[in-house]
């Protein structure tokens, strides 16, 4: 049975009020979610018992964070089902894009070759290519979009209209609009013109269950912070081959077989030889702990109390057509919105004055604009801790929040 009241509980950011001595009402799950009392207390673990460098001694508290990091990249390896070797620690998911674009593309890309992606993407997923095509001559293409996202039709129109696309990188789940995108079909498309895939996984590795393997993407992305995990740490899974191909994007102590007086570097084999210097140890820990608290939960579970959140919030926002929504028939956890007439900040800051989280914005998605047609939109995004209670008072202060200019005075 989930038992909403009992995840709750293993929450202390749920405990808080805000300035406002308001209830915390906390809808901004997309940006970061809380951690669970667990992981706060396996973090502080390191400090407190574990404190020690990993492949830098021996002695017993080295040797256990040896022990410590093999077991997280284990527990990681099961958790999306890949290969321990395919797991490489990162500071977050934007780190591990740029990881693919550094360390791969920077050498196998030319002038002439193209990297597909859409108007949607996170800027993670945008900037860095972008970067990679002014320093290799190759060029950003972009998939139509069916319904606001990308299928395997549009998909397969982009290959038809680019002749030379390498590598296509596409969010998994869009951080503004919440669509899922069929990754594996996408997948067997770009393989069968002979284009990898990078999927950036930062919205659906925290929110559903990810099998590396069946879905057969190239390199998979993703952040611990979004899912009760701590801050600075993250992954780029990738396939064996591809991360034993690729360059180090950083170089230091700890990725090295030996260098010598002519300039000579032996890198380790993957995945050392990506994580120079001294890992972020006790986000580590702290990682394992929250995986091992999903799993506990359940990913299905956690698919399924969104959906039911999903429908609730939609189901009773009908009929208010001051609200304008831009994903009705998302099923994720995120509902994108407008008040007619209002600067989507200031509805935020209305929100804020009830004791309610939500961004407002651009979302770090700046040409989205081009598809719902506003600069600036208020996203409100659940998690599994979320109740409808939470709900309730969230739509309550949507519809019946009172005046604008009474938030700037928080009364």
């Amino acid at each position: 049975m989930y038992d909403i009241e009992k995840i709750r509980k293993d929450f202390p950011m749920l405990n808080n009020k805000t300035m406002q001595n308001k209830p915390l009402v906390f809808l901004d799950n997309a940006s970061t979610t809380f951690k669970p009392q667990c992981v706060i207390d396996e973090i502080n673990r390191y400090y407190l018992e574990t404190n020690a460098n990993s492949h830098r001694g021996d002695y017993d508290l080295c040797y256990n964070m040896d022990v410590e990091v093999s077991k997280t990249r284990e527990t990681v390896a099961k958790f999306i089902n890949s290969e321990i070797n395919e797991v490489v620690f990162t500071s977050g998911d934007t780190e591990a894009i740029n990881l693919v674009a550094y360390g791969y593309c920077l050498d196998n890309l030319k002038k002439g070759d193209q990297i597909l992606i859409s108007v949607y993407e996170h800027a993670s997923n945008v900037l860095p290519w972008y970067r990679i095509c002014e320093l290799t001559g190759a060029e950003v293409v972009f998939a139509n979009l069916e319904n606001k996202r990308v299928t395997p039709n549009t998909v397969k129109e982009a290959f038809k209209k680019y002749k030379n696309i390498k590598l296509v990188a596409l969010a998994h789940v869009s951080n503004v609009l919440g669509y899922v995108i069929d990754i594996k079909e996408i997948t067997k498309i770009a393989h069968a013109n002979n284009a990898l895939v990078l999927c950036d996984g930062a919205q659906s590795v925290p929110h559903m269950p990810i099998d590396f393997k069946d879905l057969d993407i190239d390199f998979l992305t993703f952040s611990a912070h979004k899912m009760v995990g701590p801050t600075g740490i993250g992954c780029l899974i990738g396939k064996y081959d591809l991360l034993q191909k690729m360059s180090t994007f950083h170089l230091g102590g700890g990725m090295n077989v030996k260098f010598n007086k002519l300039g000579e570097i032996i890198p380790l084999d993957a995945p050392s030889k990506f994580e120079a210097g001294t890992l972020n140890l006790s986000a580590i820990m702290g990682f394992r702990k929250a995986i091992e608290y999903l799993n506990n939960i359940g990913m299905e579970n956690i698919v399924k109390h969104e959906k039911e959140l999903s429908s609730y919030v939609r189901n009773k926002l009908k009929g208010h057509d001051n609200i304008i929504i831009y994903n009705e028939d998302a099923t994720s956890g995120i509902l994108t919105f407008n008040i007619k007439g209002v600067f989507a900040q200031d509805e935020a800051t209305l929100l804020n004055s009830k004791g309610i989280a939500v961004r407002s914005g651009q979302h770090c998605a700046k040409m989205i604009d081009e598809v719902i047609g506003e600069p600036a939109t208020v996203r409100m995004s659940t998690y599994f801790y979320t109740s409808k209670e939470e709900i309730d008072i969230f739509v309550e202060n949507l519809i019946n929040g009172g005046d604008i200019l009474d938030a700037y005075f928080f009364n």
